[in-house]
């Protein structure tokens, strides 16, 4: 009975803290949601309230033994970041697909006009994944959001946003991976597509935005 009592317990300070840390990620598991424009929140639904620092947060109830011990549970040790790097930096975008001769990656951290130049081979039909890669250095970053605007011969054909969700920082990288894309596939869809991406959170903090290339082929060849 006491263990069933505790764990109640926990249980309630808990999802008191991590609404008073305002994690406002609280739609993380919306993913793939699709929207007219990047800037559109019309299917996020909430009203994110006032955030934090990390700071703030660990001070908070600091005489309350059993908080303090889930915070650190929850918080970790905040890693000693580079005061000049951003808060939240994202390292390398990669397409997972199994049927794929090699790992198709972009380097994030290197020269992004070169990335532009590069056109990348994905065979029709295939189903891949996008995995992305990103540090938060510094406070917690809440509400991130990848998004993608896909256009073709200079006309936007396809635009998608994912909802990564909101992060704590900490030495060691965080990775998300997207639900699963399909590659058009027809002689029509075969050609040379160019993408816009983004990763930004709810103040509307740009973070990274790159462009990229790919072909539509009937082979990977």
């Amino acid at each position: 009975m006491l263990g069933l009592d505790v764990c109640e317990f926990g249980g309630q300070v808990l999802e008191l803290l991590w609404l008073t840390m305002c994690y406002r990620g609280i739609m993380a598991d919306k993913k793939n949601l699709p929207i007219e424009d990047e800037d559109d929140e019309r299917n996020l639904n909430y009203n994110p309230p006032a955030q934090k620092s990390l700071s703030e947060i660990q001070e908070l109830d600091g005489d309350d033994e059993s908080l303090v011990k889930y915070k650190r549970t929850l918080l970790g040790t905040v890693p000693v970041a580079d005061p000049c790097a951003p808060n939240v930096q994202v390292t390398r975008m990669t397409l997972l697909c199994d049927e794929a001769p090699e790992p198709i990656n972009m380097d994030l951290t290197g020269d992004l006009k070169a990335l532009a130049e590069k056109t990348f081979v994905l065979k029709e039909g295939v189903t891949y994944r996008l995995k992305i890669n990103f540090k938060v250095n510094r406070e917690i970053v809440c509400g991130l959001k990848y998004f993608n605007v896909t256009s073709r011969k200079g006309i936007n054909v396809d635009k998608q946003t994912y909802m990564v969700g909101s992060y704590g920082p900490k030495a060691e990288e965080h990775e998300f991976v997207s639900p699963i894309n399909e590659a058009p596939e027809g002689m029509i869809s075969r050609g040379h597509y160019q993408v816009r991406s983004g990763f930004i959170d709810d103040d509307k903090t740009m973070y990274l935005s790159w462009v990229w290339n790919f072909d539509i082929k009937k082979d990977w060849n």
